[in-house]
């Protein structure tokens, strides 16, 4: 969890032993995860750690028991020879926070749930003047639940068929990332109400405060119909991207020449020399060929959450967007802005 000024309880977690269960909550009032287990409780009460140093305390302990106690200010863990002897946080300066509601949430796959969010989060923006661009859209739709995300230089979609949530909600990007490190299980119910949304499961519940704001209209972005297409082998096309990014620099271009019999990718530093090299592939378009520059970097991360072996990369001419998607996997599509050269 992060730390707000004035806030430093927030640096801690809260631990409350109740009957047989230990509970344990972290919060930095926009994020917040919730966990319990079944332990031997010998004495029930509550008592806020530092929660990294903690953390990190439990996690290389040797493989058995550990037991937590607390007492004159100090928490004490123990394990099979090494004890950490803590200093106590104030528990009653922790936020008061209630347990998320999950009254009309939906089931989804968390297998399917965890990759769309890895495929869309790579396009959200991470600078905070930006707030709206941080956020994924998760919106209703015919098909289920779309994800969209986008930094105003690309843009990622994945549809998650057959969910519906009703509503429609912007769930920050750096929330969702550690969805996988809380709350991921086979089974994950979602309930998105008007100011955050929870996700729940056997390991506990995650709850993330929406974005407050409207998100762009992303559909005008994505043209009915591109004349040219390339077919790639994914591995052959990121092993090229990291040969050209042992050159390049994020602001210098890969290009891509798309012709019959593959792509072309090469790059130029004035400084320090260049790199070409062919990839094998299957085009087919209006035009003989196409010559498009790509930010190195934005291209590789699309590429890369792409699902399957093969790779399509769509475009029109050299200077409009571009698409990539995965060979018979139409869930997910990664829309690119090009560099002009």
């Amino acid at each position: 969890m992060g730390l707000k000024p004035g806030l430093p309880i927030l640096q801690g977690l809260l631990c409350e032993a109740l009957g047989s269960t230990l509970r344990v909550t972290g919060t930095d009032l926009e994020m917040t995860v919730r966990t319990a287990s079944e332990v031997e409780v010998l004495e029930e009460g509550r008592v806020a750690l530092p929660g990294k140093l903690a953390a990190e305390a439990v996690r290389k302990m040797p493989p058995g028991a550990i037991t937590v106690g607390s007492s004159d200010g100090e928490v004490e863990i123990v394990g099979r020879g090494p004890r950490f002897a803590l200093r106590e946080l104030p528990a009653d300066d922790f936020p008061q926070i209630m347990d998320p509601s999950f009254e009309g949430a939906v089931g989804v796959d968390g297998d399917e749930l965890g990759l769309a969010v890895s495929q869309v989060t790579v396009a959200a923006s991470g600078d905070a003047a930006r707030p709206i661009l941080t956020g994924v859209l998760f919106e209703p739709s015919d098909e289920g639940l779309r994800l969209v995300a986008t930094d105003s230089y690309r843009l990622a979609v994945r549809k998650v068929p057959g969910v519906s949530i009703g509503e429609q909600g912007l769930v920050p990007a750096r929330g969702l990332r550690e969805l996988s490190r809380t709350v991921a299980a086979a089974k994950v119910q979602i309930s998105l109400q008007p100011r955050e949304v929870a996700f729940g499961s056997e390991r506990g519940t995650l709850t993330l405060r929406l974005i407050e704001g409207t998100f762009p209209n992303y559909r005008q972005l994505l043209p009915e119909d591109y004349p040219n297409r390339v077919v790639v082998e994914k591995e052959a096309l990121l092993d090229a991207l990291g040969r050209a990014a042992l050159v390049a620099e994020e602001h210098i271009p890969v290009r891509m020449r798309l012709m019959e019999g593959g792509i072309e990718v090469s790059v130029t530093r004035q400084d320090v020399g260049g790199e070409t090299e062919h990839v094998p592939g299957d085009f087919k378009g209006s035009a003989e060929e196409v010559l498009i520059a790509f930010n190195p970097r934005y291209l590789t991360d699309g590429v890369s959450v792409v699902e399957g072996e093969r790779v399509q990369i769509e475009v029109i001419d050299g200077l409009k967007p571009s698409v990539i998607q995965g060979i018979d996997h139409p869930d997910f599509l990664y829309l690119l802005m090009p560099v002009r050269i």
